[in-house]
């Protein structure tokens, strides 16, 4: 008796066996089920949608049933492609399993590792994630690093869905499945640009209460809680980004005040085109965390991984 969702997989194609090419197409369709569509697939996949689609034109031919509906109409897994989808999810944690067990047996690594991290981290003195990154790849040289940079809640996403195993970045709010390490802090001044009214006004001339007239760029709500929801409730919110150069586009225009951190907004204070406002008095400070997902299968790459970045960072190893 099949299982329920199952019936269509009768084509004479698939006999058990699963082969080096099999577990490829596998991959591409659980790229494309996670996120939703050929789009978010092709910048995760490196592939194009034309390429993508092949692929899973020949894994529906190789199991004999439609894995999703596409078109105009938008993309939709059906039925057997929801159940297919599990089971490639299944199978995915069983070979990393698989490949933990392998390690741990010949303490010699072997598979990959995905990191995320927030956009712009390599405008802080980052050189503690580069150090760490030099000494795993050393160490560790047969295992594939994937680094991709992304804005803070791509990075918490993505180690929920499986495509990360470790993530730095700010954290907007606990999350009961993330275990998360802080690593270092981030003091964010309010900066305005040269088109901006308060950009010549003499310093000892600005007052909080002639600043919070002005219309702001949301604050991100990875700040301090407090300070935060103060700022939101005694400045003109008028703006929002969801990336640090997005919120800079918006300062350069001379309508909004903003937050950035100081060495990434430096480069524009040089040229004159961005300022500080009050630095001494208006900062906020967003905390820089080291991020796993706590129901994630046992892996002695991330365990090592987690090591030497606390190590770089002068932090107890856990």
């Amino acid at each position: 008796m099949q299982p329920d969702g199952m019936s269509g997989i009768s084509g004479s194609s698939f006999r058990g066996y699963v082969s080096e090419t099999d577990l490829r197409l596998l991959r591409v369709f659980k790229a494309v089920a996670d996120g939703g569509g050929f789009s978010a697939a092709e910048v995760h996949l490196g592939k194009s949608k034309s390429a993508i689609s092949t692929d899973i034109t020949d894994l529906e031919r190789r199991l004999g049933v439609k894995l999703c509906q596409r078109g105009r109409s938008g993309f939709l897994l059906t039925a057997e492609g929801e159940h297919i989808r599990r089971a490639v999810d299944e199978l995915v944690q069983d070979l990393d399993r698989f490949r933990d067990k392998v390690n741990r047996a010949r303490q010699h690594l072997s598979g990959e590792l995905s990191i995320y991290v927030t956009d712009n981290i390599v405008t802080h003195d980052q050189s503690p994630i580069v150090r760490a990154i030099t000494a795993f790849a050393r160490l560790h040289p047969h295992v594939f690093l994937t680094l991709v940079s992304a804005p803070a809640s791509d990075v918490e996403q993505a180690l929920l869905d499986g495509r990360a195993n470790l993530g730095i970045s700010i954290v907007a709010r606990p999350v009961p499945n993330l275990d998360m390490l802080p690593l270092f802090e981030e003091i964010n001044h309010l900066y305005c640009g040269a088109e901006h009214s308060l950009f010549a006004v003499p310093d000892e001339e600005l007052t909080f209460e002639r600043i919070a007239d002005c219309r702001m760029v949301d604050v991100s709500a990875a700040g301090e809680a407090g300070f935060v929801e103060a700022l939101r409730q005694k400045f003109q919110i008028a703006a929002r980004s969801n990336s640090i150069d997005a919120r800079v586009i918006l300062l350069l225009s001379g309508e909004f005040l903003g937050f950035l951190p100081p060495p990434y907004a430096r480069t524009w204070v040089e040229r004159g085109q961005l300022r500080a406002l009050m630095p001494s008095s208006i900062t906020t400070t967003n905390v820089f965390y080291a991020i796993f997902n706590r129901a994630a299968p046992p892996s002695l790459i991330v365990d090592q991984f987690r090591e030497i970045l606390l190590s770089q960072y002068r932090l107890p190893r856990r």
